[in-house]
């Protein structure tokens, strides 16, 4: 599928079976979804342009680079938590914003319960986190939310994707690129991925023990 990026990478396989274990307990769990994260950091930020200039090693001058773009990370709350240490590894002078959603009981739409982003986000390139994309509802009105408020280059990382939610995001936002570490079968009758790894949140924080 256009725009929609599958990191193959042995290390992320062997991760993602730990991630999947019914059995593995949140301390394992964190640190496992933090290497995945930096992984799919540098994948995800694999044709960002660089500025160069001069810098003296102890030996001579030679050529130095540094990323061109201002980068703001956005984790939706609160599974894309468990992401943004990881990029943060790799993107430490990026700024962070955060995205809460809920459904609206009448509209039964997505509404934003809790909404921070830094104020200087148009120019930037935004990395949306999330680890699980399943029916796309969500994701694609976190990046409408994010686009209302300036953002005009929008990359949405996941961990695990269904093809509903990978479709729903590219049909509604042809523009964005979705990088994901494993692409699942479907979604069941309540809409989780199948087979998936669970409720996110809940393994990280261990809220489901």
């Amino acid at each position: 599928m256009k725009n929609f990026k599958l990191i193959d990478h042995p290390v992320i396989k062997r991760d993602l079976t730990t991630l999947r274990n019914k059995k593995t307990p949140s301390s394992l769990f964190r640190p496992t979804l933090r290497r995945i994260s930096i992984i799919l950091a540098f994948e995800a930020a694999r044709d960002l342009k660089l500025k160069e200039f001069n810098v003296q090693t102890p030996l001579e001058k030679t050529t130095g680079y540094d990323l061109k773009d201002t980068i703001v990370l956005v984790p939706v709350l609160r599974a894309g938590l468990g992401i943004i240490g990881g990029f943060l590894d790799v993107f430490s002078n990026a700024r962070v914003g955060h995205i809460g959603l809920a459904r609206n009981e009448k509209t039964l739409e997505p509404m934003d319960y809790y909404f921070k982003i830094p104020q200087r986000i148009k120019g930037s390139v935004v990395f949306l986190l999330d680890p699980m994309l399943a029916t796309g509802g969500s994701g694609s009105a976190a990046i409408k939310f994010l686009k209302q408020r300036g953002a005009e280059t929008v990359r949405y990382v996941c961990l695990v994707a269904a093809p509903e939610g990978v479709k729903r995001i590219l049909k509604d936002h042809s523009d964005v690129i979705i990088y994901s570490a494993a692409l699942d079968r479907e979604l069941n009758n309540k809409g989780y991925i199948l087979p998936g790894l669970g409720d996110a949140g809940d393994r990280v924080f261990g809220t489901n023990e």
